[in-house]
């Protein structure tokens, strides 16, 4: 999309709306919320936790780290969970999420002796994606790091998994109905995707977000934080 939609208005930098952070997405700043987080936690683990309280969220926040982002990253029973949205699926997510990991672990391991006898206790990773492009996709798909490996070999000596959920509708159902806020995410993003075949992308996301508030769909949370998800979702759709 150019600067300059196609009713000649201001370049989008001009006009009155909130500039891009790279990091900032609307399903990282919907599920930042402790509630929503666990909400969604324990729709993908099967679990009844309610105490938000108790869930840590440690995302990496350094401009320094831009190519490791990942959208949350969070501590529950000393187990590490890496989650994140994509609208398109990447090969090389695995990867990404070795890197990302990686450096959680170094941070979480400053000032304990990695050379001494005494075993140095990790949480364990989990690495989550939920998927809502346009690409076809099953309804869960595991990627795996060893597919990228130039020789194969029987015994994987490293490996990672990322286990992907596909949200768009029809998919997952049972999943977007134990967490509300993810359901409400995915239909708000339908929305933007239907409105923008016929609209400027700008008209097509504040479209998509009156209607949304209108009909109950994530309203508190868009309601209370509109400017800033019109600025990421025309910067992600972008």
């Amino acid at each position: 999309m150019n600067d300059v939609d196609n009713k000649g208005r201001e370049p989008l930098q001009n006009a009155g709306m909130p500039q891009r952070n790279y990091k900032d997405t609307v399903f990282r700043l919907l599920f930042n919320d402790r509630a929503r987080l666990l909400s969604l936690f324990n729709a993908v683990n099967g679990t009844a936790y309610n105490k938000p309280e108790e869930l840590e969220i440690i995302t990496l926040q350094n401009a320094v780290y831009m190519s490791m982002k990942n959208d949350l990253s969070f501590l529950m029973d000393f187990q590490m969970y890496l989650y994140e949205h994509q609208s398109s699926l990447n090969p090389n997510l695995p990867l990404r999420d070795l890197f990302y990991v990686a450096r959680q672990y170094e941070k979480l391991t400053i000032g304990k002796n990695l050379y001494g006898q005494g075993r140095i206790k990790l949480p364990t990773p989990h690495f989550i994606v939920f998927y809502n492009g346009t690409g076809r996709q099953p309804e869960t798909k595991r990627v795996r790091l060893s597919d990228a490996y130039e020789v194969q070999e029987a015994e994987k000596e490293l490996e990672l998994i990322v286990t992907v959920f596909n949200i768009n509708s029809g998919y997952n159902e049972e999943l977007k109905e134990k967490c509300p806020a993810l359901g409400e995410y995915a239909a708000y993003v339908a929305r933007v995707r239907e409105h923008a075949k016929g609209h400027a992308l700008y008209e097509a996301v504040e479209l998509a977000v009156s209607e949304c508030i209108r009909e109950g769909i994530l309203k508190d949370f868009l309601s209370a934080n509109r400017a800033e998800v019109v600025g990421m979702s025309i910067f992600e759709y972008n």
